[in-house]
Parts: structure tokens; C-alpha cells; sequence
């Protein structure tokens, strides 16, 4: 295997060598983002996640990959639920944390996690003698690597477990506008998204989309206070310090959308969007009050209205949410990879994910029906 470095900040390798590899055109993956999150705090040791990123160099010293990664003490933030096997493990007396986690800390975004010119075949070749080696410096259990694209998850070599998962997404039909959009559903749904939107409107409420540099600091930090309230509401504080969106407005804001919500010139809502190349990325939603549909407004509608206005290709809205199918959003699935280093659990893990993504797979068959195009115009991605 070639020779890896283990950096402890992302500043030790630098944006020039980082987005070099790693590119600007997926918003998660780009230096500015991830060193957003150490700089303001909110990824760090005392946070339970400290980075470990990995550098793959080849025999003469050059960057062949870079991998972000981190040491957790516990799973949250993930969006791939694991605590039933650090349940088990502390059952048996074994310690799973640490653990090792290539992801995008708080994104549950599929999307390149390896910065690198080789093939995804080629990185599947070298990863499980890195994880293996990286796993045995830092005393940890295992290592997960979470919403991967499916070239990887397609390539992956037996020594790692194959996760399966599912998200609701949105795909542009080369449409012409909403109402297009629209089209394409039966007439009781049609009618249903529509009465939403009426619902918002006549409540008095309209929305702005803001792209960019035009996005003030005082409408950002009104988003800081919707997005906090988002996890007060069940008694927790969010995971991102409000530093983290100054610092990405200042080195990444061509990548922001902002959705403002307003009710007699008042600011009541907001929800935070990232533009990549081809996909809108739905992140952050927060509101100070509870108003009829206008999550559904905010988070959905304003989007698809978007990503057809831009041509983008498909909209990510976020994890979880069946509530999203009946409003044209797709069930898609999502795949994450996993090495274990106990063998008697790598064994157990593997024998519960062959039981469990069969039921994962028959369940997106079953989600496919609840779409609300008409027949046989639906189209399974």
C-alpha cells in the first residue's frame, strides 16, 4: 500500500492541494466547507469529532487521494443509525468508540468522499488496507463510510460491508415550470400540492429566494435564530455555530441559496440551500412559528420552482421524510460501506445486513406505488 498521512486539520494540507484534488463543483466535499466546520467549532475534539484526514501518497511523495475522515466518540450527526451495534459491543464489554467516519460531518448528501484522479475501482483497490492500517494506529473499532456514489458502493471488495439505504429525490424532466411539474401528477395529487401553496399565500406569507453575495449578514444571522429553534423545539441545540455561516458566505456564497419566508415585512422562517453543479442540496430549515404547508412551501416547492427555473437536473432535500413522495419527490437509494475489526461482529453485522437490505429493497418497491404521477408515467431511478 502506498504511504498515508493522518493530518489532525484540514489547514495542515491546505485549500491549493485540497481542492486540487477534491474539486469545487460538489459543495460538501470543498475545503471551504469542511474547514468552515473546524474553524467555527463545530467539528472538533470536544464535539466528538475530531479529524484525521487521510492522505494517500504514491512512491514519490504526490497526493494520489484524500479521504476526510474523523474519530468519533459517539454517532451522532451521522444519519446512518449504528447505535444498536455500539449497543451490542458495550453488551459484550467491547468498546465501538472510537471509530473511524468518512463523511461529510452533519450532510446526509450522497456524493464523492475521495478526492482523487484514480478510478472508482482504483480506490476500492486501495481502501481496505488503508482503513485496515488507519483503524489499527488510532484504536479504532471500524471505520463507516456514509452516502458514497454507487460507482464506489458497485466496486467495493468483500472485506467491506455493503449498507443499504433510502432518500426522496427530485428529478427535472426538462420542465417548463411548476405547473409542468405538476402535469405529470394524477388530479386529486395535483390538486393537493396546489391547495398547499393557495394555504401559504393566504395566509399573508411570501417568499424570497436569495442567492449569493446578496444575502446580508443580518438575514443570515435571522436564519441562525429559525435553524436553532428547529432543535430547541425538542430540547437540543444544533450541531453548527453560527460562525460556520459567516465563514462559508465569505468563501463559498456563488454555492448558497437562502429561502425567506416573510409575513408583513417580518422575516418568520428560512431554509438554507447549496447549489452544486448539477443538484440543489436542501440543508437547513428553521422556523419561529408553526404556519400552515409553509415547510412544505419553503423546503420543496421553492426547489423544484428553482432547480427548473436553473436546469438543474435533481434536487436533494435532505434525509428521511416519506411525506416528501406524495409531493413528487422519488425514492432513491443510498449506500454506505463498513469494516469491522472484531471478527465475531463483522460477522454478526454482516449476517444483519443481509436480512436487512432485501426488506430495504422491497420497501422502495412498495414507496413507488405511493408516488403521485399518473400511471404509467412513473419513472424509478
Amino acid at each position: 500500500m502506498a504511504k498515508v498521512n493522518l493530518h489532525q486539520s484540514i489547514e495542515s494540507i491546505g485549500q491549493p492541494r485540497w481542492n486540487a484534488l477534491c474539486g469545487i463543483q460538489y459543495p460538501f466535499l470543498r475545503y471551504e466547507f469542511l474547514h468552515a466546520l473546524e474553524a467555527s467549532g463545530s467539528v472538533s475534539t470536544a464535539t466528538g469529532w475530531q479529524p484525521m484526514h487521510a492522505e494517500l501518497l504514491d512512491d514519490d511523495g504526490n497526493p494520489l487521494m484524500l479521504m476526510p475522515l474523523y474519530l468519533k466518540t459517539h454517532s451522532w450527526g451521522e444519519y446512518v443509525f449504528d447505535w444498536a451495534w455500539a449497543d451490542a459491543y458495550e453488551h459484550h464489554g467491547l468498546n465501538y468508540y472510537p471509530k473511524l467516519l468518512t463523511a461529510v460531518p452533519f450532510t446526509p448528501a450522497t456524493g464523492p468522499r475521495f478526492g482523487t484522479h484514480l478510478s472508482p475501482a482504483e480506490v476500492m483497490q486501495q481502501l481496505p488496507a488503508l482503513v485496515q492500517s488507519v483503524c489499527s494506529q488510532t484504536h479504532a473499532s471500524s471505520w463507516h463510510g456514509l452516502f458514497l456514489p454507487q460507482p464506489e458502493l458497485r466496486c467495493a471488495p468483500q472485506p467491506l460491508l455493503h449498507r443499504l439505504g433510502v432518500q426522496y429525490h427530485w428529478f427535472n424532466r426538462d420542465y417548463r415550470n411548476f405547473d409542468d411539474f405538476l402535469d405529470r401528477f394524477s388530479s386529486r395529487k395535483r390538486k393537493a400540492v396546489r391547495r398547499e401553496r393557495k394555504k401559504v399565500e393566504q395566509q399573508g406569507i411570501s417568499l424570497r429566494r436569495i442567492r449569493g453575495k446578496a444575502i446580508t449578514r443580518e438575514q443570515l444571522d435571522l436564519f441562525y435564530r429559525f435553524y436553532q429553534m428547529t432543535y430547541l423545539k425538542r430540547g437540543r441545540q444544533g450541531y453548527l455555530a453560527p460562525d460556520f455561516f459567516h465563514r462559508l458566505h465569505q468563501s463559498m456564497p456563488e454555492q448558497l441559496l437562502l429561502i425567506l419566508a416573510e409575513l408583513e415585512g417580518n422575516a418568520i422562517a428560512a431554509a438554507l440551500c447549496f447549489i452544486g453543479e448539477d443538484t440543489l442540496y436542501g440543508r437547513y430549515w428553521g422556523c419561529m412559528e408553526e404556519y400552515d404547508c409553509l415547510h412544505f412551501e419553503a423546503c420543496y416547492y421553492q426547489g423544484i420552482e428553482f432547480c427548473i427555473e436553473q436546469g438543474l437536473a435533481r434536487f436533494d432535500p435532505g434525509a428521511q421524510g416519506e411525506h416528501k413522495i406524495q409531493r413528487g419527490f422519488e425514492p432513491i437509494a443510498t449506500g454506505s460501506l463498513h469494516w469491522i475489526a472484531h471478527p465475531g461482529f463483522e460477522a454478526a453485522i454482516r449476517d444483519f445486513l443481509q436480512q436487512e437490505s432485501p426488506a430495504m429493497q422491497e420497501q422502495m418497491e412498495a414507496l413507488h406505488g405511493w408516488l403521485p404521477f399518473k400511471q404509467p408515467d412513473v419513472q424509478a431511478q
